[in-house]
């Protein structure tokens, strides 16, 4: 049990216990402060501060010691084999036939057998230095060889054997069971195998296809060694060399077949093709296979896989379509390789394929067909682009036939006859072989195309008569109409499928395209001109019905409504001014049915086409002013009743302006002297009504109130008082103009204010030319030059000065709270 004394006992020991701890705290300080001082006293002056030590950092290695190792032992590998060469090349004439085999020999074997001690005790890299040593001693073992004893025969055939001898021993060298682990010899084998075929080919004169032969089939060989080998340098070698041989024996091989004149030589070229295309299907088939370590190796696999079936399917497109070329007319050269590349999806269909090469091929078709395509492309360009040369001709006589309507500037390309069949046959194929769901519609939509396409170029390239063609065109553009119509929601918009969208903008771009060539092609003749625009005009008018393509099909028939009427008063031989009554008629209907349109998609699109026909007919009449004022103002009149529209208000400004430029230029055809006779009869009834305005509505714009009123009678009167050498005009208008301009500074109205000012400043420039002119002529010439300096540098220095006032007044306001 814990003893627990008294509570007097208790706090008498603890009394104790706290008056020692105090006297020992007492000691403890007085210790402190005389340690304190002690240290003061030996602290060093101020002015001399001790010296720091200097850390020295050791000196960082440039190169590392295995790095430093390569490098020595690469030099002294090239160092003994240049002095090799040296020997065999310079002091070899010294020795004996003894002494020459005993030295070489001797070298040879020893620089050879040196790795294996080497390889035991570790030292990898100075074996690999002595093995690249030694085999190249056995180069020159081959070289002096030759020179000595074998000196007659022919080189290239002595290389040949020299390197598949060479390769034999370094293959030897590199599989003995003490140098297997050398990583030299087994590649430098394999590109000494690379020549072997091929010189031997060069010796024997094979020619051009026993050259290629020999490529290829060295290809074979780097091909099968690559596929077999798992991985290490011996792989990369070998499909470095496939690659190289079998792209230089197979761009040979294509070059043999494209150049072949005969039967003969087209088949020996396909027989090289088709061997390349296997040589690339055994690599594709093999290498999509192959066990992949990573994701990233399985991809480069698979992506491998699918270009060397894209080489082998045009490979054999290219040797089989060779062959029939040289059997075939030129015209049906590219129907024959476009034949082979459709044939390749049915080889797809046919055979169970690795997806890889199944991807590869059909990419090898999809870029023959194309390729066939672009071939067929400047006969479509020359049907639909060149009827443009007809404006300048235009009514000078229909053509003879259709490919003299589309090339009266534009020379037809050669051998064309087969381009409707080409363009054809690559439609059928988009139409019916692609059926991946995310690649349907775009093929679907390329159909569409290539089969307007072969329909546009087909009159042209059968040479087919005027009329035809112009009937052709027109069942075309029709057919390209109800295409689009067909595509088009029935109900509500949101229920048309991409797929259907995309061939309505299609079929309806197509159907405007040909409906211009079509306008272009009937210029040859007055009758087909109105015959063709009439009824395209119908055409379009009839489809505009239909939303999805009113905004395309309703303007495409005010613009053919409006060529209707240039060529319907130009064969009632109607002046061009009288010409643009009758165009008049255009935006009158684009005026009317506008605000009858479902929604801004067709509303804007067809004022637009209201618009640019009415600048139409302003730009047919400007010849003649009196007829001029008169379209003007029938457009202000049409401009007016569209204004009326509540989302269309701001239009009333521009009819406003065309009222008034209608009477100026009526007052100026009739040579009045007098305009104000006749402008302020308007002005006053127009500055009344906005007076009024403004009273009812106090934020309406002046320009809209007092604008049209004023420039009524200022503008024509500037205009007569420009003209009139009497001093009476321009002083009554001067006085006008100031009293405008008074009134608009006394009421700030921006209106009478911009008006007035200008007109008089303009009146007093005229009123004070002749003494401008007159004193500019008896001034000097530096007169101006100098005032227009002054003048600069005064804005310079006011612009310096309201500079300094604005820093001034941020300095104030920046020292307020």
């Amino acid at each position: 049990m814990t003893h627990i004394p008294p509570p007097t006992e208790e706090l008498r020991l603890l009394d104790s216990e706290l008056w020692q701890l105090d006297a020992r705290r007492a000691q403890l300080l007085a210790r402190r402060a005389w340690l304190v001082a002690a240290l003061h006293q030996a602290q060093p002056a101020p002015s001399a501060p001790a010296p720091r030590p200097v850390s020295v950092a050791p000196p960082r290695p440039e190169a590392s010691a295995p790095r430093v190792q390569n490098v020595l032992l690469l030099l002294g590998g090239v160092l003994l084999t240049i002095a090799a060469m040296v020997f065999t090349l310079v002091s070899w004439g010294h020795l004996g036939i003894a002494g020459r085999s005993a030295v070489l020999g001797a070298v040879t074997l020893a620089a050879l057998a040196a790795p294996v001690p080497l390889l035991k005790r570790g030292l990898r890299s100075t074996a690999e230095s002595l093995a690249g040593l030694g085999l190249a001693l056995t180069v020159l073992d081959a070289y002096a060889l030759h020179e000595v004893a074998l000196a007659g025969t022919d080189g290239t055939a002595y290389t040949a054997v020299a390197s598949a001898v060479l390769a034999g021993v370094w293959l030897g060298y590199g599989l003995l069971p003490g140098s297997t682990a050398l990583r030299l010899p087994l590649p430098a084998a394999l590109v000494a195998a690379q020549l072997p075929l091929l010189l031997w080919a060069l010796a024997a004169d094979a020619g051009a296809h026993g050259i290629t032969a020999a490529l290829l089939v060295t290809a074979a060989l780097d091909t099968a060694v690559a596929l077999r080998m798992p991985s290490g340098s011996v792989r990369v070698v070998a499909a470095v060399g496939a690659y190289a041989m079998g792209s230089w024996g197979a761009l040979a091989a294509g070059w043999l077949s494209w150049t072949a004149t005969g039967p003969s030589a087209a088949a020996r070229a396909a027989a090289l093709l088709l061997l390349a295309a296997a040589i690339a299907v055994g690599a594709a088939w093999a290498g999509g296979r192959t066990t992949a370590r990573t994701a990233d190796d399985k991809d480069t696999g698979r992506g491998q896989a699918v270009g060397l079936a894209l080489a082998a399917g045009l490979l054999a497109v290219n040797a089989v379509g060779g062959t029939a070329r040289t059997v075939l007319p030129d015209t049906w050269t590219v129907p024959a390789y476009l034949a082979c590349g459709i044939a390749l999806l049915a080889v797809v269909r046919a055979g169970r394929l690795p997806d890889a090469l199944r991807r590869g091929v059909l990419w090898a078709s999809g870029a023959v067909q194309a390729l066939a395509v672009l071939w067929a492309l400047p006969v479509v360009g020359v049907a639909v682009l060149g009827p443009g040369a007809w404006v300048e001709r235009a009514w000078s006589g229909a053509p003879a036939d259709m490919r003299a309507a589309v090339t009266p500037d534009l020379p037809w390309p050669p051998d064309a006859t087969a381009v409707p069949v080409v363009l054809a046959a690559v439609a059928i194929v988009l139409a019916l072989a692609v059926r991946d769901t995310a690649w349907r519609p775009r093929a679907l939509v390329g159909a569409l195309c290539l089969s307007w396409a072969t329909v546009v170029s087909l009159p042209a390239v059968l040479e087919l008569p005027y009329t035809v063609g112009l009937l052709v065109y027109g069942v075309t553009t029709a057919g390209a109409l109800a295409v689009a119509t067909l595509a088009s929601p029935t109900t509500a918009p949101a229920s048309e499928t991409p797929q259907a969208a995309h061939i309505r903008l299609t079929a309806t771009q197509l159907a405007l395209v040909t409906s211009l060539s079509l306008a272009l092609l009937s210029l040859a003749s007055q009758t087909a001109t109105l015959t063709v625009l009439s009824l395209l005009t119908a055409l379009f008018a009839t489809a505009a019905t239909r939303a999805r393509i009113a905004p395309f099909t309703a303007p495409a028939a005010l613009a053919h409504a409006t060529a209707l009427a240039c060529a319907t008063g130009a064969a009632a031989g109607w002046t061009t001014a009288s010409t643009a009554l009758l165009v008049l008629v255009v935006p009158a209907v684009a005026a009317l049915l506008a605000p009858r349109l479902d929604g801004p998609r067709t509303t804007v699109p067809v004022e637009a086409t209201g618009a640019a026909a009415g600048l139409l007919a302003i730009g047919l009449a400007v010849t003649d002013p009196p007829l001029l004022a008169l379209v003007l103002a029938l457009c202000g009149v049409i401009t007016a009743g569209t204004a009326v529209r509540p989302d269309r208000r701001p239009l009333g400004y521009a009819a406003t302006a065309l009222f008034v430029l209608a009477t100026w230029v009526r007052l100026a055809s009739w040579d009045i002297g007098t305009p104000e006779a006749y402008t302020l009869p308007v002005t006053v009834p127009a500055l009344l009504v906005g007076a009024l305005r403004r009273r009812r509505d106090p934020q309406a714009s002046s320009w809209t109130a007092y604008g049209p009123g004023l420039a009524a009678t200022l503008v024509p009167s500037l205009l007569a008082a420009w003209g009139d050498p009497g001093w009476t005009r321009p002083l009554l208008l001067g006085t006008a103009a100031l009293v405008v301009t008074l009134l608009g500074a006394r009421y700030h109205l921006q209106a009478p204010l911009v008006l007035g000012g200008s007109v008089l400043a303009l009146v007093a420039l005229h009123e004070l030319a002749p003494y401008i002119a007159q004193v500019a002529g008896t001034l000097p010439r530096w007169v101006p030059p100098a005032l227009a300096g002054l003048l600069l540098l005064a804005l310079g220095a006011t612009y310096e000065q309201r500079l300094r006032d604005a820093r001034r007044v941020r300095n104030i306001l920046t020292k307020m709270h």
